[in-house]
């Protein structure tokens, strides 16, 4: 059993169901391999590597020399864990997501939260700045950084201007709405962290 299936992100909108306005995240989970297996008498645990297979690929027969080089023909290598290996997740084969999710399910979904580069205190942290009048020039500035018992040096933990966004970040207890084998297409209610067309993982909650 895969604990989990990864897939692109391609947007949200909104399904109607019981007459009432569902909003839900498009989650597309086709074009996945199982490009290794991992047994716990050889690795010391159960586990599956898939790959993503690149856009020039796709559509393509299965070819064995795939396997050999992951990182020609796949852009983006992940591993799942499993309870237990099987027939069916042989290295090769296509991950099925009916396998792994059904409707009512419910998920934890896993993916990098959209990047916003260099920001402010303000942006950042909420800061609410300096006075905005007066002559005043410290509209969005830090403000004090340290005070006389600390002898100059700025405390740990002080909010300052950095980095925002891009961070791993995992969204607990989504629905599964829908599941559209046919389309390799899975619904998840509510909003799921990552630009359109980021990488998402689905695992089942425990």
């Amino acid at each position: 059993m895969i604990s989990g299936i990864w897939g692109r992100k391609i947007g949200m909108t909104q399904i109607f169901s019981d007459n009432k306005v569902v909003p839900v995240t498009v989650v597309d989970t086709s074009n996945w391999l199982i490009t290794q297996t991992k047994t716990e008498e050889k690795d010391g645990y159960n586990a599956i590597q898939v790959g993503h297979l690149r856009k020039r690929y796709q559509g393509q027969a299965f070819d064995a020399a795939w396997l050999k080089k992951t990182k020609v023909y796949f852009d983006h290598v992940r591993e799942v864990r499993v309870k237990s290996l099987s027939e069916t997740l042989q290295a090769g084969q296509i991950v099925n997501l009916q396998d792994v999710l059904q409707e009512k399910d419910i998920v934890d979904a896993t993916a990098n939260t959209i990047g916003k580069g260099f920001q402010g205190v303000v942006k950042r942290l909420g800061y609410s700045g300096g006075r905005g009048s007066h002559g005043s020039g410290f509209g969005r500035v830090p403000g004090s950084m340290s005070f006389m018992r600390a002898r100059g040096k700025v405390i740990k933990g002080k909010g300052l201007p950095g980095q925002m966004g891009n961070k791993r970040r995992t969204i607990k207890n989504l629905q599964v709405v829908q599941v559209r084998p046919e389309e390799n297409v899975v619904l998840v209610k509510g909003s799921v962290a990552g630009n359109a067309g980021s990488f998402v993982f689905l695992r089942k909650s425990e």
